[in-house]
């Protein structure tokens, strides 16, 4: 897979992005109190498709501490890289992914949407990137990257939990060394997250949220989600600071989701998060660096 690797990273230096790759070994850990993660949302999504091998590698390129990953299983029970259940909006396919076999989805076009969505942003190579799998991912980026992954949909997907266990440990990403905060392991159903903590304890899990109005959060949902999570994550345009201390001083992580730009950035790491997702790592880059976080 060497060879997918620098083409993927040929591909990004074709980009025009300038910043030098993040140092794998000294990401920090889940729970690290001088460290504010800077996640990659679907890969730095803002510069490139999302969830393509391109738009990862340019995620890491940007200083991006994780590689997010939404999961998707096809008919023949393969994980693969994708945030809708349906191919319409990122791919020239249409219908469920869980409706065609892998090998189907690998002759869809991937890039090409993003082209015609954001002209300004147009490369020709994205036309015809493929929708990678879950084990792609892993063997071109490797060990030395962090994986924080997403079970979309698991109720559509029996087993989906055990599939992506079973993909992880194959690469010695589950039990001890996973203390180490290789992988995250999020989902907004409480019982898929249950059934990774009973199957894999060692993985750190995070409860994802969404709120229509201000957010509250009662003291009993906080020791609640300690029972199988280490953090919750939101959409951050309804949380304040109050919310935010009262996560923390549970002992919980906070990574609210999906922050562009720089005001909410730092209004955000003023308020006391420990992580941001953003479509932009190289901005959040920026500003972890003018407040002198690492």
């Amino acid at each position: 897979m060497k060879g997918l690797l620098q083409n993927v990273l040929m591909s990004a230096a074709l980009v025009g992005i300038s910043t030098g790759f993040v140092g794998h070994a000294d990401a920090a850990k889940p729970m690290h109190p001088n460290k504010i993660l800077n996640v990659a949302h679907r890969g730095a999504s803002g510069h490139a498709p999302e969830h393509t091998l391109l738009a990862y590698g340019l995620g890491e390129k940007m200083k991006g501490d994780y590689i997010e990953i939404d999961l998707q299983m096809t008919k023949d029970g393969e994980l693969i890289a994708m945030h809708d259940e349906t191919l319409d909006r990122t791919t020239n396919g249409t219908g469920y992914v869980k409706d065609y076999t892998l090998s189907e989805i690998k002759e869809l076009d991937a890039g090409s949407w993003f082209n015609e969505k954001y002209p300004e942003l147009a490369r020709k190579e994205y036309v015809g990137l493929k929708v990678p799998t879950l084990d792609e991912v892993i063997q071109t980026f490797g060990k030395g990257s962090r994986y924080y992954i997403e079970t979309k949909s698991p109720e559509v997907y029996p087993g989906m939990e055990e599939k992506l266990l079973e993909v992880l440990s194959k690469y010695k990403l589950t039990g001890s060394e996973d203390s180490s905060g290789k992988v995250l392991i999020q989902s907004f159903s409480a019982d898929s997250l249950k059934i990774v903590h009973e199957l894999e304890p060692e993985i750190p899990l995070v409860q994802l949220l969404w709120y229509d109005t201000p957010a509250v959060i009662t003291d009993d949902e906080l020791e609640d989600y300690k029972t199988y999570s280490i953090g919750v994550g939101m959409n951050f345009d309804k949380i304040d600071k109050a919310y935010v201390q009262k996560v923390r001083q549970h002992g919980l992580e906070i990574h609210p989701y999906t922050v562009n730009e720089k005001e909410h950035m730092r209004t955000l790491i003023d308020w006391g998060v420990t992580g941001i997702f953003t479509n932009f790592p190289d901005r959040l880059q920026e500003v972890l660096k003018e407040k002198g976080s690492k």
